[in-house]
C-alpha cells in the first residue's frame, strides 16, 4: 500500500451534504437527504416483478425489522423450499434503509432471479448507534430467522441453505456477522450458513491504496466521504485501522480465529468488485488474504463501473445475478 498523503487533493464539496446534516448533538438529520423509499407490497407491481414483500419486526426495542421478499411462484409450490439470502443494505453505516428504493428493487431482483426468500435487515445506524451495534443487529436477525416465526419463512424457506449477503457497508456487515455466526454456529441450529456474498464491501485503512489515490475524488465514493463515514461509525477514538474497518490489518491476525472456524465449516466466500471503485484494491487484498487462510474464495472483479453499480443501475446487474446463481448452486452441491 502507498503511504502517500492524499489529504491536500481532497475536494471538500464531497462532504458538504454530510457535515450540514449533522445536528449539534452529533446525531444525523437524514431527512435532508430525501432518500426515496418504497413500501412493502403483497401485490407485485408488474408481471415482470412477480415478488411479494412485507415488513416484520425483529426487535421493537431497537426498532429493527426485516423486509421479506417471496417469489409468487412459491405460493403454488408449497412443497418446494427456497434458499434464504439474508441481505444487509449499504450506506456507510450511517444512511439508507431496507425500505430505500434502490435496495428494495435490488432485493426484488435477488428473490426473482435466484428463486430465493430474501430477508433484508433493518439495522441501527451510526452515529447514534456506533459499531458494533449494527453487527449485533445483524446477528440477532439470524437468530430471528432461525426461529421461523414468520409464515413465509416457516412455509417456504429452506433454513439449511442460507447465505449472508451485503452491498458496501452491508458487505462489511455480512462478513463480521459471519465471523460471529461461525463462532456460535451450534446456537443457530437449523439455520445452516453455506457462504458469504460480499458485494463491493466497504473496507478502509489509514494507509492509502493506489485505487483510492487514483479515484480520491470519485463521484460515488470520494475518499473524504468514506473517511467521514468511518469517523461517524467506528467506536469513539478508533482509527481506520480498527479491525471493523481494516480486517487485513496485521495480516488479519485479529480475525484469524473466526476465519479458521469459517474454513472448518466449509463456508465459501464470494467477493465482487470493480476497478472503478476506490475500494477495489482493498477488496482484492481482502479476498487474497482469505484465500491464503484456506477459505474457498470466488473472486469476481470486473473492469470499469463504480461503487455499488449493480444496485444503482439495475440494467447492469445481470452478470452479477448469474454469478450468484452459479455460486449458490455450486455451494449446495459441493
Amino acid at each position: 500500500m502507498s503511504t502517500e498523503n492524499a489529504s491536500s487533493n481532497l475536494t471538500v464539496s464531497t462532504l458538504d451534504s454530510l457535515r450540514a446534516a449533522l445536528n449539534p448533538d452529533g446525531t444525523l438529520d437524514r431527512d435532508r437527504f430525501n432518500i426515496p423509499v418504497t413500501s412493502a407490497s403483497l401485490n407485485p407491481t408488474s408481471p415482470a416483478s412477480p415478488v411479494l414483500s412485507k415488513d416484520v419486526p425483529i426487535n421493537p426495542s431497537h426498532n429493527t425489522w426485516a423486509r421479506i421478499f417471496l417469489p409468487t411462484s412459491a405460493l403454488s409450490c408449497s412443497e418446494e423450499k427456497l434458499p434464504v439470502v439474508v441481505y444487509y443494505h449499504g450506506g456507510g453505516f450511517i444512511l439508507y434503509s431496507a425500505a430505500s428504493t434502490m435496495f428494495h428493487e435490488f432485493c426484488v431482483s435477488l428473490a426473482r432471479e435466484l428463486s430465493a426468500v430474501v430477508v433484508s435487515v433493518e439495522y441501527r445506524l451510526a452515529p447514534e448507534h456506533r459499531l458494533p451495534m449494527a453487527y449485533d443487529d445483524a446477528v440477532e436477525a439470524l437468530h430471528w430467522v432461525k426461529t421461523a416465526r414468520d409464515e413465509w419463512l416457516a412455509g417456504h424457506a429452506d433454513l439449511s441453505t442460507c447465505y449472508l449477503m451485503g452491498t458496501s457497508a452491508g458487505g462489511n456487515l455480512a462478513f463480521f456477522a459471519g465471523l460471529r455466526a461461525s463462532a456460535s454456529h451450534d446456537e443457530l441450529d437449523s439455520l445452516k450458513i453455506r457462504g458469504l456474498i460480499l458485494h463491493h464491501p466497504f473496507f478502509g485503512g489509514i494507509q492509502r491504496t493506489p485505487s483510492e489515490l487514483k479515484l480520491l475524488n470519485d463521484q460515488m465514493l470520494a475518499l473524504a466521504k468514506g473517511d467521514f463515514m468511518w469517523e461517524l461509525s467506528l467506536p469513539l477514538g478508533a482509527t481506520r485501522d480498527h479491525v471493523y474497518c481494516n480486517p487485513i490489518v496485521d495480516g488479519g491476525s485479529k480475525i484469524s480465529e473466526g476465519v479458521d472456524k469459517m474454513r472448518s465449516l466449509g463456508w465459501r466466500l464470494l467477493v465482487a468488485g470493480c476497478d472503478g471503485d476506490p475500494l477495489f484494491d482493498r477488496q482484492v487484498e481482502f479476498a487474497q488474504m482469505m484465500q491464503e487462510k484456506g477459505v474457498s474464495v470466488v473472486r469476481v472483479f470486473t473492469e470499469g463501473g463504480h461503487h455499488g453499480i449493480e444496485v444503482r443501475e439495475p440494467d447492469k446487474s445481470k452478470p452479477l445475478l448469474q454469478t450468484l446463481k452459479t455460486f449458490m448452486s455450486t455451494t449446495v452441491t459441493s
